[in-house]
């Protein structure tokens, strides 16, 4: 281990015994570990006889202990950040302090490992060779679902995290806002004891959900397929281009077009100009 070093170290989401050799070593050397909530991690740190000092840091308190811990770091002390569970700063505190550290020279070392989000999206048979995380949504209705309209034509694979008690509602806005037959997964308590993953409709994993209120339970991944990348027909490419075309030059007018429909700059550029008009003069 490097003196003077950050490490970010993967825990378990769930099964104990995902945690990898290497992230014990590095908890068991670090000359102290920072924990989102110390009461959680020490149940880890007890089962592997792990006696490092710890202290919290959360997003309540990650602040006002960064100037601390950046000195700290600066005299050449080993410090292992972990979250309650996976990956720490997907969704948890401690962006601010490997910023920081970046900033300052400071090696960040990351211990990789669990992270719910990948997990599900593995099991979710939807497609993973481009994915969205876009964490927890926001907690009133109103700015959900703005959130979610903001998705609408997202064709990439999108995870969420979600608490139980907004669940049910999350997906009737999903169902609502991107399609009833969008498909999806819910995936909760992954690698524990009720581990369940459930690959349907929206609307059939809301139905599934109003039959049983423990499919609301524990903690909760949710995978949503991406919109369909159909893009409109040579004809509707052509109309959209004349018509900015009256408002806009041939190249802006072009480049509008391509950003709207995902047809090509240079296609388009190039019918407008074989619709008569005049290619831009060179200053």
């Amino acid at each position: 281990m490097h003196s003077g070093a950050l490490y970010i170290v993967a825990t378990p989401i769930g099964n104990l015994e995902d945690i990898s050799a290497r992230a014990l070593r590095v908890l068991r050397e670090a000359d102290l570990i920072l924990a989102e909530d110390t009461r959680v991690s020490r149940k880890l740190l007890g089962h592997y006889g792990i006696a490092t000092p710890i202290k919290s840091l959360h997003a309540n308190n990650e602040r006002a202990r960064n100037a601390e811990l950046l000195e700290m770091l600066s005299d050449g002390k080993r410090l292992a950040l972990i979250s309650d569970a996976g990956t720490p700063l997907i969704s948890d505190p401690g962006f601010l302090l490997v910023r920081s550290a970046r900033a300052m020279g400071i090696q960040v070392v990351p211990v990789p490992g669990p992270c719910a989000a990948i997990a599900a999206l593995s099991a979710s048979a939807l497609p993973c060779d481009r994915f969205v995380f876009e964490g927890f949504l926001p907690s009133s209705a109103g700015a959900r679902r703005r959130a979610l309209e903001a998705l609408r034509h997202e064709v990439r694979t999108m995870i969420f995290f979600e608490a139980p008690h907004r669940l049910a509602k999350t997906i009737e806005d999903l169902a609502a806002l991107l399609g009833p037959r969008r498909p999806a997964a819910l995936a909760r308590e992954l690698s524990k004891l009720h581990e369940i993953i459930l690959s349907a409709t929206l609307t059939e994993l809301s139905a599934a959900i109003a039959r049983d209120a423990d499919q609301c339970r524990g903690e909760i991944v949710l995978c949503v397929a991406g919109a369909q990348n159909v893009r409109p027909d040579v004809g509707t490419v052509r109309r959209t281009a004349a018509i900015l075309r009256r408002y806009l030059p041939v190249g802006r007018a072009a480049a509008a077009t391509s950003e709207l429909t995902g047809s090509s700059r240079k296609n388009i550029y190039e019918f407008l100009l074989s619709a008569g008009e005049e290619p831009p003069r060179r200053s």
